[in-house]
């Protein structure tokens, strides 16, 4: 039975993190093994707060040395991660991504590296962004970054398309061989725009921006999954890209229509195999 261990938080009312990541990646077909780096009671944008904890970095070593234990290492096809809740995670994020390569050579690593965002809510502890940039993302076959992410990991302003790309460029460089870009802010008001660089070439796709009240949590998160998902289908890079955009759009298109703040990712569901809009990635 092969798998993806999906190391990220988890919250147990609404979608983010592995709530937001693990249906999407069964629904697709995929056995997913998650481990959690902290759960909480919701996410951490509600007024009212939230409550739980983060759980340690051995905590992560022991459930993988579990996996080890009973032989389905090898069996691991993915190890996709997202928020950590301290700096200790990041290596443990490491150690875990060495086990199964050492294990499964033709496994591969997506990095989704969140470095919080105060403004939104999301608070880091010390020291993670920087072991992210230094230590996490140099060894990620993907890195699945925003446009700040991408210019805290590159070290290059981005403020347009041409900046955009050369910043992609440089990522390239530094150990990744993909780089999806779950959001160009600076692009295009109108529209909301993702970039995809390969060794192949770039390639941006294009959707309607939709407007909402309080902008739903966990996007990030469903979009490296659907990509992941993609990846192990065997899909291209660029199908996979075209996929995550038109998935991850019909899920924020059922949640717009129903005015909802949490992603309505299991209404939406039948979008995840089979989305009903598809907008094409263009060469750039």
């Amino acid at each position: 039975m092969k798998g993806i261990i999906s190391i990220q938080s988890h919250v147990v009312f609404g979608h983010a993190g592995n709530s937001s990541a693990v249906f999407p990646l069964q629904r697709m077909g995929m056995e997913v093994w998650p481990i959690h780096t902290v759960q909480f009671s919701n996410h951490t944008q509600y007024k009212q707060g939230w409550k739980g904890r983060a759980f340690s970095a051995d905590d992560i070593n022991q459930l993988v040395a579990g996996i080890d234990n009973i032989g389905k290492l090898a069996d691991c096809q993915a190890i996709l991660s997202g928020y950590q809740g301290t700096a200790e995670q990041c290596q443990a994020i490491i150690h875990t991504v060495n086990s199964v390569k050492q294990q499964n050579p033709a496994a591969i690593y997506v990095c989704d590296p969140v470095m919080g965002d105060p403004e939104k809510g999301c608070i880091l502890a010390d020291g993670i962004t920087e072991q992210l940039i230094n230590d996490v993302m140099p060894i990620a076959d993907v890195i699945v970054p925003n446009q700040f992410e991408l210019t805290q990991f590159t070290g290059m302003e981005i403020n347009n398309l041409e900046q955009a790309k050369l910043a992609c460029e440089k990522a390239l460089t530094l150990g990744p061989k993909i780089v999806l870009v779950k959001h160009l802010h600076s692009i295009a008001d109108d529209t909301f725009t993702m970039m995809l660089a390969t060794a192949d070439g770039m390639y941006i796709s294009q959707r309607p921006q939709l407007e909402f009240n309080r902008q739903p949590v966990g996007v990030g998160d469903l979009i490296s999954a659907l990509f992941t998902g993609g990846l192990l289908q065997d899909m291209s890079a660029v199908t996979a890209f075209e996929h995550a955009t038109n998935a991850c759009y019909g899920v924020l298109k059922e949640t717009h229509k129903r005015q909802e703040w949490e992603l309505q990712t299991i209404a939406a569901q039948a979008e995840l195999v089979q989305p009903t809009e598809v907008f094409h990635a263009k060469v750039v």
